[in-house]
């Protein structure tokens, strides 16, 4: 009996979860399907979503599918279109301004989602990335909270580019 009782405790314990990776507030990472550029990221827990620089963003179907066709928005990057399949199209809310008492909430953007192959240093993992032209900001893609858990991240807003280039 009391070894049945020592079992059960044991069976009771939290099972442990692996260490989360710790990376820095900006890492490189890279887009196999989009020609393997290699883009600086902002990692942002702040944000859900990760999003990505995109210009020329065109809905159509294919096959009774929701598709979207764009070109990057980045510096330097080529003019080639590409194409992906929708996987959802998300609301997200804007502000005019960043002061949150003083600001009205503006009217939700839509922007299409697809599922993309992101490389952020020998890890490789598909995450859901919504596209809009982030050509204004200084990082053409973000890595919101949904991509870092994917990728078991944890992020030291102190520490920059601590991931060794993409290599997936």
């Amino acid at each position: 009996m009391r070894s049945l009782l020592a079992l059960l405790s044991l069976l009771a314990l939290p099972v442990m979860a692996a260490e989360p990776t710790l990376y820095g507030r900006y890492e490189y990472i890279a887009l196999p399907e989009i020609g393997g550029e290699v883009l600086k990221a902002k990692m942002d827990t702040g944000a859900l979503t990760a999003s990505l620089s995109a210009k020329d963003i065109e809905t159509f179907t294919r096959d009774g599918e929701d598709w979207v066709r764009f070109r990057l928005a980045t510096k330097g990057a080529s003019n080639k279109v590409y194409e992906h399949k929708v996987a959802r199209i998300s609301k997200i809310k804007t502000r005019s301004e960043e002061d949150e008492d003083d600001s009205e909430v503006i009217a939700p953007t839509k922007r299409p989602v697809v599922d993309l192959e992101l490389c952020l240093g020998n890890v490789k993992r598909t995450v859901e990335v919504n596209l809009t032209d982030r050509s204004s900001f200084n990082y053409p893609l973000l890595i919101g909270a949904k991509a870092l858990r994917e990728f078991g991240a944890a992020v030291n807003p102190a520490r920059r580019f601590t991931a060794d280039k993409p290599d997936c």
